[in-house]
């Protein structure tokens, strides 16, 4: 084990999946509770998920030795969770739709960021020690 201190880039992103696990909580409550709309439910298990997801990315890059190639795959999947489910909760909580397209961007930019999480590990994978 590594007695290196982690990245900023790799603590900013477990901060992000501390904001992702609190409104993820926050918005399956309220799909629960007081607007019972699927959607909703999406985008707050969306945000549980990648809560879960992004401290992992963040901890293989120092453990691997992989930094950017798994930091930078992390920052596109938090850019599209943020978007994604941001569009969700605009619409199905406040019934706005702040900027045309943003869901199906944020769901792009997460499919994107998974395949360059899958190519980062693999090049970390095939790198000399």
């Amino acid at each position: 084990m590594s007695t290196e201190s982690p990245s900023r880039s790799a603590l900013l992103l477990v901060a992000i999946a501390g904001l992702f696990g609190a409104t993820g909580t926050a918005v399956g409550a309220v799909a629960a509770h007081s607007i019972p709309d699927p959607a909703l439910a999406t985008a707050g298990t969306f945000l549980l998920i990648h809560a879960a997801a992004l401290p992992g990315l963040a901890a293989g890059a120092h453990a691997f030795r992989a930094g950017w190639r798994l930091l930078a795959p992390g920052v596109l999947i938090a850019l599209g969770v943020a978007l994604f489910s941001g569009a969700i909760v605009a619409r199905a909580g406040f019934g706005v739709s702040p900027i045309p397209m943003m869901a199906p961007a944020g769901g792009s930019l997460l499919i994107l960021g998974w395949v360059a999480a899958a190519l980062g590990a693999l090049l970390s994978l095939t790198r000399r020690p």
